[in-house]
């Protein structure tokens, strides 16, 4: 007799052409992920041959109860890790019945932004790091934690090993696995400055895909959380005082800024993201102004400030890239919850489309 899990590791393959695509889409909140599986006829490795779907929007908070169709557009395909074999992963956007995008789509208008003629010949880069908290289930309190109490001060759980510094290694470890799995460009992970919380960056990527990119990572650690009976936290500061808050630095090149002369094109740009400060953080998430205190490494979040190798400001320039005369620069506001459609796209609107 089969066992749960020997059902659960069924190989498709063995048996039939048939497989398995997991629809995702971002909910009415801007936050809530959601997702629902169909079968197809065989492999698909284009978004382009997969068939539109619906789902009922009302009960997402995205349409009305007697209007309530709302149609998954397939945007971007990576490889299941949970299903494994050919069975995919679909990252969708979503729009009315007539073809309208919702308010709560925001990657349509960021793929607008990024199919200009003049941002496209800039082959804009990004590098997002996503931090986030692990909680424990029903007291929502970090895990690790003691329950109602609070570990020792910070100081030892930045990159700390043992388990008396870091929490949640193995939901980590196997979050960076699968999001390899997957074909998520996702570089790297590290333990942060808060015991419970970590990061993990996504990127090099190009354009619309580090949006892509950025979500399903995303979904895959709530997936991986769900299966470990954890919850992954997104708040920009899930814990009141000296303790650090949570972002999602976003490190931004242009092919100018990467060729020679390119340190006078980031000085550039860098002075056009400070003349529309108000403007990038009214979209860099919500409770970004519980975080951006000016202390535990971020800038004030009413001043502008740009430093090499300086953690305290808003945009930061490494040490590489001063020295060399060209490389990238990291924008340090956006805060864990922000968008990464809106994030990357009004960086390259600013930057290289935006007139002051």
């Amino acid at each position: 007799m089969s066992l749960l899990s020997d059902l659960i590791n069924l190989n498709l393959s063995e048996s039939t052409e048939k497989i398995i695509a997991e629809y995702i889409w971002v909910g009415g909140s801007g936050m809530d992920l959601r997702s629902k599986a169909r079968t197809l006829p065989g492999p698909v490795d284009d978004p382009a041959k997969l068939p539109k779907w619906n789902y009922d929007g009302s009960s997402t908070d995205q349409a009305p109860g007697d209007d309530s169709e709302v149609i998954l557009y397939p945007q971007a395909i990576f490889k299941d890790p949970f299903r494994r074999g050919n069975n995919i992963l679909v990252i969708c956007d979503v729009y009315t019945p007539a073809g309208e995008p919702l308010p709560t789509n925001k990657r349509y208008d960021a793929a607008k932004i990024f199919s200009h003629p003049d941002v496209v010949a800039e082959v804009p880069w990004y590098g997002i790091e996503q931090e986030y908290t692990l909680l424990q289930k029903d007291v929502n309190w970090p895990l690790g934690w003691p329950l109602g109490g609070y570990p020792g001060p910070q100081g030892p759980y930045y990159c700390g090993v043992g388990a008396d510094k870091a929490y949640g290694r193995d939901i980590v470890d196997a979050h960076y696995k699968a999001c390899v799995y997957a074909g998520i460009n996702i570089s790297g992970i590290n333990g942060e400055v808060m015991p419970g919380q970590w990061e993990f960056q996504v990127g090099p990527s190009v354009g619309i895909s580090a949006g892509d990119e950025v979500w399903a990572a995303r979904y895959i650690l709530e997936r991986i959380t769900e299966l470990a009976g954890a919850v992954v936290s997104f708040d920009p500061k899930p814990i009141p005082g000296d303790w650090n808050g949570a972002g999602a630095h976003s490190n931004y090149s242009t092919k100018s800024m990467r060729e020679e002369g390119g340190y006078e094109v980031i000085k550039k740009a860098i002075e056009k993201l400070g003349l529309r400060h108000k403007e990038h953080i009214a979209a860099y998430g919500k409770g970004n102004e519980r975080r951006l205190t000016g202390r535990h490494e971020t800038a004030d979040i009413n001043t502008f400030s740009w430093g090499v190798a300086n953690r305290g400001s808003s945009v930061r320039v490494g040490r590489d890239t001063e020295k060399q005369g060209k490389g990238y620069f990291e924008d340090r506001r956006p805060a864990s919850n922000m968008d990464p459609y809106v994030v990357t796209s009004m960086i390259a609107e600013t930057t290289i489309l935006w007139k002051p």
